[in-house]
């Protein structure tokens, strides 16, 4: 085995992908939720799900929370249920976008007492970073105007800021905040976090512990993504990913789907700035609305995987040659040359080389653990939005 491709190896087996907890749960669309039999309903349900994830990938072992929808009466217990199963809690996610008082708004709201109960939770969720043993907390806002002249556009960026101020005065050692960006939806005339800019202006405002988390779905058409995570990584503000899909205006398709040679320039670019190294989240925010959910998750975990892969086999040398001559052919072709490669055999000896079955998505299903699930979930409140 060249040493090139050992390091390669050692880079995947070290990679660690967040599944989040809202994907096992039921999801849809604003028409339509559809059920699936052995959906999970209780947050340790979805725990439990997550860890046949991690179980047959290997690189999946932490999962993300998002409250109120998986609140708990003991969160310190909800993580030891977690390291029972090889797993640990990821970012935490807060809610500030359901409640009716947020109807024009939570942090960005005019209404001072709808501002304070906005960052209460905002807060509450820190102490739950504190009883799992978190690092992270993500932030995504629906805060934004409808028409013109609805409010005042600068005084909304003015309580966004005290609000982030004072989420992260809060923040312990070793804790981030990462700050999420949308182009639009629900707020149709200005979002109040609408793009990465915006986002790493609060977050350099604010200091070291705020970064910026990228979503892969939350672009217009055309958007150059791996620039945006070029420079993100240049400054040191890339906090981490939410990976999806979209065709058109949202982003909850599995990852790779729409545009997989996207995902793969993205990855490069990560594996180029040393993010693949670092502290940099990588994790999936999916709603598989009708594909069977552990299968969905799974596979979306290995197209990170075979993305990331690729991006590793660029031949770096070569390209930087190719880039100080001018030669903007053979430079193109090495990337493509590494994007062409089929890297489902090099995967497939990683995973055995970790003790995993090559093919995850069929040990998944010769596990028995969909019929398990459907059989001993029958009974109960499924989980879902808002549960």
């Amino acid at each position: 085995m060249t040493a090139a491709v050992s390091a390669v190896k050692a880079a995947l087996r070290n990679q660690a992908i967040e599944t989040p907890s809202w994907a096992y749960g039921n999801s849809g669309t604003r028409f339509k939720v559809f059920a699936q039999p052995g959906v999970p309903r209780t947050p340790r349900e979805k725990l439990d799900d997550a860890a046949r994830v991690h179980a047959h990938t290997g690189v999946a072992p932490s999962v993300a929370l998002h409250i109120p929808w998986d609140r708990v009466d003991d969160y310190a217990a909800l993580a030891r249920h977690a390291e029972e199963r090889g797993l640990r809690i990821g970012a935490i996610n807060a809610n500030v976008f359901q409640d009716d008082e947020y109807r024009l708004g939570s942090v960005c709201h005019p209404d001072a007492a709808v501002r304070r109960k906005a960052l209460d939770h905002l807060l509450e969720c820190v102490d739950i970073m504190d009883a799992t043993g978190s690092g992270d907390l993500k932030l995504w806002f629906a805060d934004g105007t409808n028409y013109p002249g609805q409010d005042d556009v600068r005084a909304r960026q003015d309580r966004l800021a005290e609000a982030l101020a004072a989420v992260y005065e809060r923040l312990g050692e070793g804790q981030r905040m990462l700050l999420e960006y949308k182009l639009f939806e629900p707020a149709f005339y200005t979002t109040d976090v609408p793009d990465w800019g915006t986002a790493y202006a609060h977050c350099l405002k604010l200091g070291e512990k705020a970064q910026v988390v990228v979503d892969t779905g939350h672009h217009a058409p055309g958007t150059n993504i791996e620039f945006i995570v070029a420079v993100l990584l240049r400054e040191g503000k890339l906090g981490g990913f939410d990976f999806n899909s979209r065709f058109y205006a949202d982003d909850d398709l599995m990852v790779g789907a729409a545009d997989p040679f996207q995902l793969f320039r993205i990855m490069y670019e990560v594996v180029r700035g040393g993010g693949h190294e670092s502290r940099t989240a990588f994790m999936l925010d999916q709603c598989h609305n009708i594909e069977p959910k552990i299968p969905a998750i799974i596979r979306s975990v290995m197209n990170v995987q075979e993305a990331t892969a690729k991006a590793l086999l660029v031949d770096r040398e070569a390209l930087s040659a190719a880039q100080a001559e001018g030669d903007v052919l053979a430079a193109n072709a090495v990337l493509m040359d590494a994007y062409n490669t089929d890297v489902r055999p090099l995967l497939a000896e990683v995973r055995e080389e970790m003790g995993l079955d090559p093919d995850p998505i069929a040990a998944y299903h010769r596990s028995g653990w969909a019929e398990r699930i459907t059989e001993d979930r029958k009974d109960g409140r499924q989980a879902g939005w808002g549960a």
